[in-house]
């Protein structure tokens, strides 16, 4: 699997960019956030990959962040969720707010992405909580972390290292963000807090 590409973007269109390494143009198709996070044209860059095979089709994804490929893959794991709409949810929502959005059982959150109405949005909801009740996190994320419900304070923080880590980033990265946060607070509100931590230092 290819994991990321270093290397200077040549192209960029609001669809899709191509990122040059070692001679070879690789074509990788983006979600709007990740186009408006990367450098320009002609600057380097690395970008996070996900190689998709099919019967008929080889399609490389591309993503600012670990992140945004964590979800872009927990997304898809979905029924009815295809790389296209995948894409059009992380254009139009960051994972943490996907995160919460499935924590608080918002499925009109995802109605913002193009190409998805109401019942594909509960679905979304439905099965990624579902996922997690069973222990099913191996390509996604553990949304009970986030979910806002009273809990011990140890507890509570523990539960949002543990969902940055399904984010994507190290756990030393998610247990510095996550210190200096009261863990008094709700579990949801400490990766908020936490996410905002860690934007601050990158």
């Amino acid at each position: 699997m290819i994991y990321s590409l270093t290397g200077v973007i040549t192209e960029k269109t609001p669809a899709m960019l191509v990122v040059e390494c070692g001679g070879v143009g690789y074509l990788l198709s983006v979600p709007g956030s990740s186009l408006a996070a990367l450098p320009a044209v002609g600057e380097t860059a690395t970008v996070y990959t996900h190689l998709n095979v099919t019967e008929s089709d080889v399609s490389l994804f591309g993503f600012a962040t670990r992140a945004e490929r964590g979800m872009f893959m927990t997304l898809t794991s979905v029924s009815g969720v295809g790389p296209k709409v995948g894409l059009s949810i992380l254009s139009a929502l960051t994972p943490q707010q996907i995160v919460l959005a499935v924590s608080g059982g918002d499925h009109k959150a995802f109605t913002a992405a193009s190409g998805v109405g109401p019942k594909l949005g509960q679905r979304l909801v439905l099965e990624l909580q579902d996922k997690v009740a069973k222990g099913i996190a191996s390509g996604g994320l553990d949304l009970t972390s986030a979910t806002p419900v009273s809990a011990p304070a140890a507890g509570a923080a523990q539960q949002a290292v543990a969902a940055l880590v399904a984010l994507g980033y190290t756990q030393g990265e998610a247990a510095k963000a996550v210190a200096p946060v009261d863990p008094g607070l709700p579990t949801a509100e400490i990766v908020r807090l936490a996410l905002r931590e860690i934007g601050k230092n990158r």
